[in-house]
């Protein structure tokens, strides 16, 4: 593209030089060959003049005496009636310019000049042109040059970027090259890059939410099949089945709402449920992890509640508290649920050490751990919180206080707003 720009260019000049070129050198040739027939005619209604008030004064008309009056590169030819001719310098030869008048006393001037000064005076006039054609030229270069170099080089730096993109860089450039259809296609490639990023940081975060979130379930119904495979009581096979079954229906749930969340973090399924379902599903599907780390998981507080969201999520941001407590906390972990106002709300707690000071309100971020763990859980289980309409806060450090906030709806088995004593608590070591 370079190449072509100069060499069009290039060509509209050299058409432009020609044209005007040769025209001016015509009209050039012909203004200096009318000038030098000028000057002759002047010359010789010149001289007519001097021999007519020479005769009329009976003064002496000789050569001598109009040499003086002629210029050196001129020929000048005097003839009077009854005298001889007069010559006055050099006649030329080849091609001359000639000029004749007749005087008022019956003499006939003839001057003559040649040509070669005319030719002289028009070679110098065609050098002036041509050197100025030549700067044209070298111009119109550097001109070409250096608008094939700003279009070019931005079309390379746009193709550069595009390869980029295409290779799995989305980060944008911000280049602009005063030239607007370009910037127009700088803005666009700058816009699918920022478009490019968030999907693939969408993608990125969808896969390691999916890793963290399916890591534990998947472990709890491994233990599952491996106790169905070790007991020969048909009994237990059918509980321990029907627990897995619904462990891989928490499964499927579990995909589809961190797809619908990738998709669209603000679009929710909520419909009340009953919160003790919940709750007591994550009992059990725990039930294995807390016996085999020693540790108890106890449940306790007012009963009967209906909250407002989607159960799975509710369910995956309990498990997200209830894993966090077996890896960083220590002793019980108790889940109390209890009514604030409108709200349902679902404490977890432990007898561990706590978040440590230096966290504090930035344990909800991501990638952000008192040990060496993701850092996703908590950040998932609030987005997923805040996605039914809900929301998740640490109510206390040490110990450590987890609640979930949730919508509720009035239940006619609710009983008013008290909450159950420890009769209503279930424990499970």
């Amino acid at each position: 593209m370079r190449r072509r720009l100069i060499n069009s260019t290039l060509a509209v000049v050299l058409v432009v030089i020609a044209v005007f070129g040769v025209s001016l050198v015509i009209v050039e040739t012909r203004t200096i060959s009318n000038s030098a027939q000028e000057r002759v005619d002047s010359e010789a209604l010149r001289l007519v003049g001097i021999v007519d008030s020479r005769l009329l004064s009976d003064e002496r008309v000789s050569g001598d005496v109009l040499r003086k009056q002629v210029d050196t590169e001129r020929y000048a030819r005097i003839e009077i009636p009854g005298r001889p001719a007069i010559e006055v310098g050099s006649r030329p030869g080849g091609d001359v310019i000639r000029a004749t008048r007749d005087g008022g006393e019956g003499e006939k001037i003839t001057v003559e000049e040649p040509r070669t000064a005319v030719t002289q005076e028009v070679g110098r006039t065609l050098l002036i042109i041509g050197g100025v054609a030549l700067l044209a030229i070298v111009a119109a270069v550097l001109l070409a040059v250096r608008q094939a170099n700003r279009l070019a080089s931005p079309l390379t730096d746009l193709a550069e970027t595009a390869e980029r993109l295409g290779s799995g860089d989305p980060r944008p450039r911000h280049r602009r090259y005063g030239v607007p259809e370009l910037d127009r296609v700088a803005d666009v490639l700058d816009g699918s890059a920022e478009r490019i990023a968030r999907m693939l940081t969408a993608e990125r975060r969808l896969a390691a939410d999916a890793s963290h979130q399916l890591r534990t379930p998947l472990t709890a119904l491994s233990m599952r099949l491996e106790e169905i495979t070790l007991t020969e009581d048909l009994d237990t096979v059918k509980e321990e089945a029907t627990v897995a079954l619904t462990q891989v229906e928490r499964l499927t749930d579990v995909v589809e709402r961190l797809l619908t969340n990738s998709r669209d973090p603000s679009t929710g399924s909520a419909v009340t449920f009953d919160l003790d379902e919940v709750i007591k599903q994550q009992l059990e599907e725990w039930r294995p992890a807390y016996r085999s780390a020693g540790r108890a998981i106890v449940s306790s507080g007012k009963r009967h509640l209906h909250a407002v969201g989607t159960p799975g999520a509710v369910a995956q941001v309990l498990a997200a508290l209830i894993e966090n407590s077996l890896m960083h906390g220590g002793g019980t972990v108790a889940l109390r649920t209890r009514v604030i106002g409108n709200q349902a709300v679902v404490e977890v707690t432990d007898s561990g050490p706590g978040v440590p000071a230096d966290l504090g309100a930035r344990i909800f971020e991501r990638a952000i751990s008192g040990r060496n763990s993701t850092g996703i859980g908590l950040a998932v289980a609030r987005d997923l919180a805040e996605a039914d309409g809900g929301r998740l806060e640490m109510l206390q450090a040490k110990p450590p206080v987890f609640g979930l906030f949730l919508s509720r709806t009035p239940s006619y088995r609710d009983g008013g707003d008290r909450d159950h004593d420890g009769a209503d608590e279930e424990t499970v070591r």
